[in-house]
């Protein structure tokens, strides 16, 4: 047994190994991992550096990015402010935009956000046609007319409008995407996998910072 095993089998009975070595992360790159967009859209977090996840419920992408938003929400920085926007890029969306703004407004979104998916990509319930989801929406202990009537009232119309205003606007192509500050656009075409997704959106949010502060 020559110098070099004789070392590496102590290190091993010693409990301590070798450390492991993995390639340096490389920087995002504008183009391929993230886009400008031409015009910076005014953020509503105030201060905060503003974080929106435009999705639909249908989108099975979506369905799995959603975990992993989920998680990082659970030790989102302090001067970050997140946000779900519905995307809307046809009529057969907008039913799926309607029930997130209703379920919003009848403070039901926190507890119904995640079943909504679920009953969707997991269930196999169609939850774009009407009188499935008003149904549905029942057997979850909601008033089926009272969320038919905040369903299809003045607010919640005019909330689906402007989804399909920030969708154009923001120049979406598809979903889930996500926009940083109103200036950085990243979405799950151009990260492999959801947690590329989430580690550009964190280096997005660093880029910020840093163009805030000038370091």
């Amino acid at each position: 047994m020559n110098l070099l095993r004789l070392l590496t089998a102590f290190l091993l009975l010693a409990g301590i190994g070798f450390p492991s070595i993995s390639p340096a992360r490389a920087d995002i790159v504008e183009g391929k991992d993230y886009t400008v967009l031409p015009r910076p859209f005014p953020a509503e977090g105030g201060k905060n550096i503003e974080v929106m996840e435009f999705f639909w419920y249908g989108c099975p992408h979506c369905y799995e990015l959603h975990p992993r938003i989920k998680a990082w929400l659970k030790h989102k920085p302090a001067d970050v402010s997140f946000r779900y926007v519905p995307a809307v890029f046809r009529p057969t969306w907008a039913p799926a935009a309607k029930t997130f703004y209703a379920l919003e407004a009848l403070g039901e979104k926190d507890r119904l956000h995640d079943k909504v998916y679920d009953a969707i990509h997991r269930d196999g319930i169609d939850l774009g046609k009407e009188d499935v989801l008003f149904d549905w929406i029942a057997k979850q202990g909601i008033d089926r007319q009272k969320f038919i009537d905040v369903y299809n009232s003045f607010s919640v119309q005019n909330q689906l409008s402007r989804s399909v205003h920030f969708s154009k606007d923001y120049g979406l192509t598809g979903v889930p995407a996500i926009a940083v500050d109103g200036r950085y656009l990243t979405s799950g075409r151009m990260g492999s996998t959801p947690d590329d997704t989430i580690r550009t959106m964190e280096e997005l949010i660093q880029k910020v910072r840093k163009e805030r502060t000038g370091k």
